[in-house]
């Protein structure tokens, strides 16, 4: 079975540029605190890098 991640949502997107809030909607996050689980994969990875800051992640 492939892995999967759990990503949940910890900061605020107030003030943050357009692109880190077009990212963390990509990856299905619209609240504060709502996890949702990806496959793990190089696109999800990278867009995970682009908003860690912003969110949690746990390896399924």
């Amino acid at each position: 079975m492939a892995k999967q991640l759990q990503v949940t949502l910890k900061r605020s997107l107030i003030g943050r540029p357009e692109s880190q809030r077009v990212t963390v909607r990509t990856l299905g996050l619209r609240k504060l605190h709502q996890t949702v689980v990806h496959n793990d994969a190089p696109s999800i990875r990278g867009m995970i890098n682009q908003v860690i800051h912003l969110v949690e992640v746990k390896e399924v």
